[in-house]
């Protein structure tokens, strides 16, 4: 710009000036050198030129700077030029080697093909937790053992106390949704007793749906263990269990006094009654002997005599025949169904005394154990809609994957997190899920090993790279990389191994060495020669 500038202030007729002065220097000449005649012949052209020497003296003032800026920069090209030329010269002179093989070295270990996702680590499955108070007399105060946010729920975890009642947390899935108490069956009763089952207490069968006693005491138990009191039965049922009691009791009277008599029935006669009779029919049997030894003998008298002899005979036989105790027995039969019918009211009484499982007082939370996120209860205010919201207490990795890599990943398998120390972290894939569409990612769900403390505090909503290997080899094998590979004639994969130097390029002895391939994964290939001739380290072509 600044020449532009100093050709633009020039006046017409300098460019030529410039030109003549370029052809000829020794215009410029002030007469020192070596011909005596350059100042007259410089002195000769001026006149000749007239004004226009003036206006060519006039432009190099101007423009001296600038001259001497270019001819600095002449001389620098100049000297670079040189430079470079002697830099050169040795190199060419002692040859620069022809480009050669482009090379590869056959690599020995263990192999592998991962999918590559990005995961967001937090605690998973966060649901709100509701507590039925339509059981509880009066309002639904909460009382205390309201949890902090952080704290873990477990199995027999306090959740809340309502109204001087706990909410006693047990495993489930299924919400409490009505008291359980003898005489109820169906799934829910099932969960109450696998619960107890998984507590170390004896509810009774796991598979049985039915609220029976023994499922019953083992609600005493349970609240034991919490450190509280069972729930109480129902308003007068201790006096139900009074009165069938006492029902028991005259039944059992009833039916000792109908036993005594059924055996009274089967003794047979008694033992006066008896003599008695023998008596009376030796009596009779004298009185006919005396009136036959009369004379002359009464007909008459003899046959009446004879007559009572006969009756006193049936009546002593009457007293060695069985006795007739079917009313005896009757009566024996029915005091044992009054006894039965009294017992049977006497452990309905008590059934309906034993403690009973209130909706409001048990909390089923499923992946036990939670951790509390956040309270919405407070100690003194009623408990109305979510009491707390609870979330897995272990971290979680939620990513997502494209169709065709998800399809690769299987529950159970491996994966390591990259921390943000340089170190990874096994975790193991819990769920992949499809998504909402054709389009849309696959849901991949990831269960780390335990972290430490502070691991959970670095890691907590942090984005981690994850490594998910869908394929390894067993143990080390050879491998060379994917352009190494070259099909033959008949189909065969081959790869060509170097001998010589690979720098003498296609005069660079090689040969080619069949090979099967096996997995795949960043860019190499397994390999093995079945007929020999590949090692690790040998060189295979890669390119030209």
């Amino acid at each position: 710009m600044a020449l532009h500038r100093g050709r633009a202030a020039s006046a017409p007729g300098d460019d030529e000036l410039l030109r003549e002065l370029a052809e000829d220097p020794a215009d410029t000449d002030t007469g020192t050198g070596p011909d005596d005649a350059a100042p007259a012949r410089a002195r000769a052209r001026r006149e000749q030129r007239g004004p226009r020497t003036g206006r060519a003296a006039a432009v190099l003032r101007r423009n001296r700077t600038l001259l001497a800026v270019a001819a600095a920069a002449a001389v620098s090209l100049v000297v670079g030029l040189l430079l470079g030329r002697s830099a050169l010269g040795p190199a060419q002179a002692q040859g620069v080697p022809e480009p050669g093989l482009i090379t590869a070295p056959v690599a020995y270990g263990e192999l592998s093909n991962d999918v590559v996702i990005r995961g967001e680590v937090a605690y998973s499955d966060a649901v709100e937790v509701r507590v039925d108070t339509s059981s509880v007399p009066g309002p639904p105060v909460v009382t205390g053992r309201v949890p902090a946010p952080g704290d873990e729920l477990v199995a027999l975890s306090i959740a809340l106390e309502v109204a001087g009642r706990p909410v006693i947390v047990l495993p489930g899935e299924l919400p409490a949704y009505r008291t359980l108490q003898v005489g109820v069956s169906g799934p829910d009763v099932v969960q109450f007793k696998q619960a107890l089952r998984a507590v170390g207490l004896d509810g009774g069968d796991p598979s049985g749906d039915v609220f029976d006693a023994r499922a019953a005491a083992a609600v005493t138990r349970l609240y034991e263990q919490a450190g509280y009191p069972a729930p109480e039965s129902a308003e007068g049922a201790a006096d139900g269990v009074r009165a069938a009691q006492e029902g028991v009791r005259g039944a059992e009277q009833a039916l000792a006094a109908a036993r005594a008599d059924l055996e009274r029935a089967r003794s047979g006669a008694d033992p006066v009654e008896v003599r008695e009779a023998d008596n009376a029919v030796a009596s009779a049997r004298r009185a006919v002997d005396s009136a036959r030894a009369q004379d002359p003998a009464e007909p008459d008298l003899v046959a009446d005599l004879e007559d009572a002899l006969g009756l006193a005979q049936l009546r002593r036989a009457q007293l060695d025949a069985p006795a007739d105790t079917s009313a005896q027995r009757a009566a024996v039969t029915a005091a044992e169904q009054q006894l039965r019918d009294a017992r049977d009211a006497l452990a309905e009484a008590r059934e309906q005394a034993l403690p009973s499982l209130p909706a409001g007082e048990v909390l089923y939370l499923s992946g036990l154990p939670r951790r509390v996120d956040a309270t919405s209860a407070t100690r003194g205010g009623l408990l109305e809609g979510p009491a707390m919201t609870v979330s897995g207490a272990a971290l979680r990795v939620s990513g997502s994957a494209a169709e065709a890599d998800a399809r690769l990943l299987a529950v159970g398998a491996e994966a390591f997190l990259d921390l943000p120390d340089g170190s990874t972290h096994r975790a193991v894939v819990a769920a992949v899920a499809p998504g909402e569409d054709d389009s849309s990612r696959w849901r991949v769900d990831l269960d780390p090993d335990p972290f430490t403390p502070q691991q959970v505090s670095e890691l907590q909503g942090a984005n981690v790279r994850v490594s998910l290997p869908v394929g390894a080899t067993q143990g080390p094998v050879l491998s060379v990389p994917l352009a190494a590979l070259s099909a033959g004639a008949g189909g065969e994969s081959r790869v060509e191994v170097v001998e010589g130097d690979p720098r003498a390029g296609d005069d660079a002895r090689t040969r080619l060495v069949v090979v099967e391939t096996g997995l795949a994964a960043d860019g190499a290939v397994e390999v093995s020669a079945p007929q020999g001739g590949l090692a690790e380290g040998d060189l295979v072509v890669v390119g030209r």
